[in-house]
């Protein structure tokens, strides 16, 4: 086994040396080992792809469809993509010119800020959020402005928006909004995604919008911003929450021309071109398929109504998921705010696992977020497991 010359030691990317790892994988990781452990950590969903979109991957395999394709993906997948976006959202993009094709939405997270971003920029993220995004700013260069929106039912209002541009001046470039949203499932109201819009319009800058949960929405209309800033909005999709892709890395940018002009070569430099049976699979998806998520949404809004009226008869509190499929949750009182410990305690004593609310942010200290992608025997075990565990809690138990 080669071991690194003394002298190379420490020689790496400072910008990257500076961010850690996935805070959600590594937990994950740290209590997988905790024998009959129901993990309910990561945000996979427990469905299989649908039978017609894998048949279109195997037809391309066996049609020998293994040669580069153009770096922007398919033509094929664009126009797919295109269309999907004018029937779910009335949106018109050019799918020539401003849709890109991503090895999955990481990807084009990552492309996008890459593409974008210049030390000294400024990045607005509401926080509990996706912990990607986090060291992407910082490998980018950029500086991360974290807005704590826990007090506010997990929103970025517009007045908070307001307050934190005019504390960090115009060096703010994009403010990024996922919605619904992971950790907490929350799904912005229109009306809120109008206000927002009125203020990102005023300060002359971009809207980061990460919609790769709008189909799974219940009872309430995804709202895409790009509706009313398609000028300003970098709209990012993909396909692996919608319909159960997440092992095919099938995602999207969409923006105008000028954007994605620029951002094409940060996606082709990174991975030349998306896989061709994993392109085939998705547009078939966005073709023939736009009523696949109609089943799989029925089923998490099933499992959201168990978890939710569970949790909330353990006496804990947790915001109420109008999308996505996670369920996040206020740690017992008697943890205070240290969800790590709480998260911890849970997995080696309840053998339940979630990850910890910190992992997301500022924002999220104090919570621990479960994922209801997960079966309703699993589900039904581990609210079982859980409702024991906080009834046995005493205050002198976790001093």
């Amino acid at each position: 086994m080669p071991k690194l010359a003394s002298e190379l030691s420490g020689q790496v990317n400072e910008r990257l040396n500076q961010v850690g790892p996935s805070g959600i994988r590594e937990f994950d990781l740290r209590i997988s080992s905790v024998p009959d452990i129901i993990k309910l950590t990561l945000g996979e969903p427990d469905m299989n792809t649908p039978e017609h979109v894998k048949e279109a991957a195997i037809k391309s395999i066996q049609a020998n469809d293994s040669h580069y394709s153009a770096q922007k993906g398919t033509i094929e997948l664009r126009r797919a993509i295109s269309g999907y976006l004018k029937k779910s959202q009335n949106l018109d993009y050019d799918p020539e010119t401003e849709i890109i094709a991503t090895v999955g939405a990481t990807e084009a997270v990552t492309a996008t800020f890459l593409s974008m971003l210049n030390p000294g920029d400024k990045v607005i993220i509401p926080t509990p959020a996706f912990a990607l995004y986090f060291p992407l700013v910082t490998i980018a260069g950029a500086e991360l402005i974290m807005v704590d929106t826990s007090k506010d039912g997990f929103i970025l209002t517009p007045e908070s928006l307001e307050a934190v541009l005019k504390k960090e001046g115009p060096a703010v470039k994009a403010v990024l909004l996922n919605y619904p949203g992971n950790p907490t499932g929350v799904e912005y109201p229109e009306e809120t995604i109008e206000a927002l819009a009125d203020v990102i319009r005023e300060h002359h800058m971009y809207v980061i919008a990460d919609e790769i949960y709008c189909e799974l929405t219940y009872g309430v209309d995804h709202f895409s911003i790009a509706k009313i800033l398609p000028e300003r909005t970098v709209l990012i999709n993909g396909l692996s929450k919608s319909h159960a892709m997440t092992g095919w890395r099938m995602g999207y940018i969409a923006a105008p021309a000028e954007f994605t002009a620029n951002a094409t070569k940060m996606h082709a430099f990174m991975v030349t071109s998306p896989s061709n049976p994993a392109q085939a699979a998705a547009t078939e998806a966005l073709t023939n398929g736009l009523d696949d998520p109609v089943a799989m949404r029925k089923i998490y809004q099933k499992r959201r109504d168990f978890v939710e009226a569970a949790i909330k008869d353990m006496g804990l509190d947790m915001a109420t998921p109008s999308g996505a499929f996670y369920a996040f949750v206020k740690i017992p009182e008697a943890f205070g705010t240290d969800d790590v410990r709480f998260a911890e305690t849970l997995a080696k004593e309840a053998k339940v696992g979630g990850v910890p609310g910190s992992a997301f942010g500022a924002g999220g200290e104090g919570y621990i977020r479960f994922s209801y992608a997960a079966s309703d025997e699993n589900l039904h075990e581990a609210m079982k497991r859980l409702k024991n565990y906080v009834a046995s809690l005493t205050t002198s138990q976790v001093d």
